[in-house]
């Protein structure tokens, strides 16, 4: 039976404060951040069920991975965090840029940290390719990382990803653009299932060569986060994706760089004096 998957996003990176920090390179947590984590720690109800913790290779999901679920890595010392790459985030921009595998393997080695590197490679945070800042590279490898979680053997599981990914890896745009760029807040969690259908297109019309290993919200966690209901299904979604995609480009938020100096729109707005 594939597993039970736990959405997370990181706590507050510098790079949310304002859209100046936009270009710092692969930011750390902020003060309020790391309480986040603590307060995620504090709450989470499924510790003890975790198996797997699984996190973008960026530091600030790094971390919130390991601080947030700390419990989980206390009762198993021999876990680490699994860093995949392709849960990075979506777009060009240095914040959004992860660091060389080297530099990030001596600062894990140098703390003693539980992270697992092996799968992070020369190239991962080149943003071309794989990684290219494009609605197709980033639903490609959304689902990528959707099929290689699905196939675990692993019966619960945690991602710590990104706002901007987070929508296309779970393919829900409910709400897409409710902060700026995404509809998740720091540190929440959704908890999904691999739906029963396999699906044989993206939500562009586009066939796949194989199943979209797709993911369905339960009706818990949807609750939990004031929604009534079930997750908008597939034909609803493919509409969201393009509300949701289009809206993000009125916020500025383009994936990649040139395209954002070229379009010249206003910025995202802000939700009690910090862009979310």
């Amino acid at each position: 039976m594939p597993p039970i998957v736990h959405c997370v996003r990181h706590a507050q990176g510098v790079h949310n404060l304002c859209t100046a920090n936009h270009v710092i390179h692969d930011p750390l947590l902020t003060d309020l951040g790391n309480e986040q984590c603590s307060t995620l720690r504090d709450t989470f109800p499924r510790h003890e069920h975790i198996d797997l913790v699984t996190a973008s290779p960026l530091r600030r999901t790094l971390y919130t991975a390991l601080q947030s679920f700390e419990p989980v890595f206390k009762a198993r010392p021999s876990l680490e965090v699994i860093a995949l790459p392709d849960a990075q985030e979506t777009s060009d921009v240095a914040c959004d840029t992860g660091s060389d595998p080297d530099v990030l393997r001596k600062e894990m080695e140098e703390k003693k940290l539980p992270v697992d590197l092996s799968l992070v490679y020369e190239g991962w945070n080149v943003k071309s390719g794989r990684f290219a800042p494009t609605n197709k590279a980033i639903k490609d490898r959304a689902r990528a990382a959707r099929r290689w979680l699905k196939g675990r053997p692993e019966k619960e599981i945690v991602l710590v990803t990104h706002g901007g990914f987070l929508h296309y890896f779970t393919e829900d745009w409910e709400d897409s653009s409710q902060f700026q760029g995404t509809g998740w807040s720091n540190t929440e969690y959704r908890t999904y299932v691999f739906s029963e259908e396999e699906d044989r297109d993206d939500l562009e019309g586009y066939p796949l060569g194989g199943d979209n290993a797709t993911l369905v919200e339960t009706l818990e966690s949807r609750q939990r986060r004031g929604k009534s209901g079930p997750m908008p299904n597939r034909e609803q979604q493919k509409k969201l994706y393009k509300i949701g995609t289009q809206g993000w480009d009125d916020q500025g938020l383009q994936l990649s760089t040139a395209e954002r100096e070229g379009a010249k729109v206003p910025e995202g707005k802000e939700i009690d004096g910090v862009r979310a």
